[in-house]
């Protein structure tokens, strides 16, 4: 069987999944965009304006700021973690993957209220450190957002160490014995060896961590402030307002924050082309 035809075969058995989901994405998303542009509103005529962004004013772009710096900084620090956890499972270290595996399947929502339990001013851990009495820095609910951080690095990083454990597993242990052989020590193999075979599938999870941190809403609702707030939140916020003329607001906020979803998953998917793995 030649190539032509086995790939011929691969995509018509995915293809109706995928027509599948790029009606149902496709459907919503320009349904989003539609009401964002005013083409189709609850209430009057339809009419393409920016009506719906301009009205948003300065909360628009402060939102924007705040929902880039979470995800950029979570998702850094998850990255991190995930390839420290992953590379320590490869070592020898299981009880990091089954750690890992055990904390993907906590849902955010369940996260989100274990870190309230654990990081709120009276929370399990002043207590535990004696600071109850206002010593304790306001990690829920203060300036810098360090409990919705701290949330999403700890849940994503789990996912980056899956990831690439499964990608390194069965890749890696002959590349680096045979660096090994040719006289390579510890660092040099990390850095010729494992970290060029792992970075295809840690820049995949990393963007798939960065997409969820930013349309994600149950974690910073609980954890974050009342003002600034995130795209996400922002959009449910005015979606969910009896005022059916902020409907136009809300997808505004939902159309930039899968603009920028977008934007983050087309650069990762121009390094991933451009890799041997995708070659």
């Amino acid at each position: 069987m030649s190539t032509s035809t086995k790939s011929f075969r691969g995509t018509a058995a995915v293809l109706p999944a995928v027509v599948l989901v790029v009606l149902v994405v496709g459907g919503g998303l320009g349904t989003v965009v539609l009401q964002s542009l005013g083409l189709m509103p609850l209430v009057g005529t339809p009419e393409l304006s920016v009506d719906a962004y301009s009205a948003l004013g300065g909360d628009l772009w402060r939102s924007v700021a705040l929902t880039l710096s979470i995800a950029v900084v979570s998702t850094a620090l998850a990255t991190v973690i995930g390839l420290a956890a992953a590379l320590t499972a490869l070592s020898g270290g299981r009880a990091a993957l089954v750690a890992a595996g055990l904390t993907v399947t906590v849902p955010h929502l369940i996260g989100a209220a274990a870190m309230a339990l654990l990081l709120a001013d009276s929370g399990m851990l002043p207590r535990i450190l004696g600071m109850t009495d206002g010593g304790w820095p306001e990690l829920v609910g203060g300036r810098w957002w360090i409990a919705v951080v701290a949330e999403y690095a700890w849940k994503e990083s789990a996912f980056v160490a899956v990831v690439v454990a499964g990608t390194l597993a069965t890749r890696v242990a002959a590349f680096d014995e045979t660096a090994a052989t040719l006289g390579a020590g510890r660092w040099a193999r990390l850095r010729l060896v494992t970290l060029p075979l792992a970075r295809p599938a840690l820049l995949a999870s990393a963007a798939i961590a960065f997409a969820y941190t930013v349309g994600s809403y149950e974690v910073a609702r609980i954890l974050g402030r009342p003002y600034p707030e995130p795209l996400s939140v922002m959009a449910i916020r005015l979606f969910t307002s009896i005022d059916l003329q902020t409907r136009p607001q809300a997808a505004a906020a939902a159309t930039i924050a899968t603009a920028l979803t977008v934007i983050v998953a087309a650069v990762a998917l121009h390094y991933l082309r451009r890799s041997a793995v995708w070659k």
